[in-house]
């Protein structure tokens, strides 16, 4: 009976989120499953008003401001996979980490910031790669 209500309770959140728009605060912080199943810890969403110069010393900060796409973010060292799914409107994803290899299916849909600086942007429909070098081969 519990669980019951319990499941009642989450389910009315969640379709009350999705017709509001607000992402749903349960999911855990990078939000898309690693190759493991669980969620990366390198991956932490950010507000959208977060500042270039706030990112400047971040190696990587993925804004999605058009539709949903898939996109795949791995560390080009180690192999390790970082994201590996459909990031949605409005998400912002910051990784800590590199050197990094990034790909999306949409890249217009993307707008990318490596160390604070805005990459150019890419048509729609069109698919986007980046590389992020390791912060000692920036200088």
């Amino acid at each position: 009976m519990v669980a019951a209500l319990a499941l009642l309770i989450v389910g009315g959140m969640a379709l009350v989120n999705a017709v509001s728009g607000e992402p749903d605060k349960s999911v855990p912080p990078s939000g898309v499953p690693g190759p493991s199943g669980g969620a990366s810890p390198s991956a932490t969403p950010s507000s959208p008003p977060a500042a270039a110069a706030a990112s400047a010393g971040v190696p990587l900060v993925i804004r999605v401001t058009g539709p949903a796409t898939t996109v795949y973010v791995k560390v080009s060292t180690n192999g390790d996979v970082l994201t590996h799914g459909v990031l949605a409107t409005g998400e912002t994803r910051k990784y800590e980490e590199s050197p990094l290899s990034v790909v999306a299916t949409n890249g217009g849909s993307l707008e990318v910031l490596i160390y604070g600086k805005r990459q150019p942007p890419v048509a729609a429909g069109t698919r986007g790669q980046w590389y992020v070098k390791a912060q000692n081969q920036q200088r």
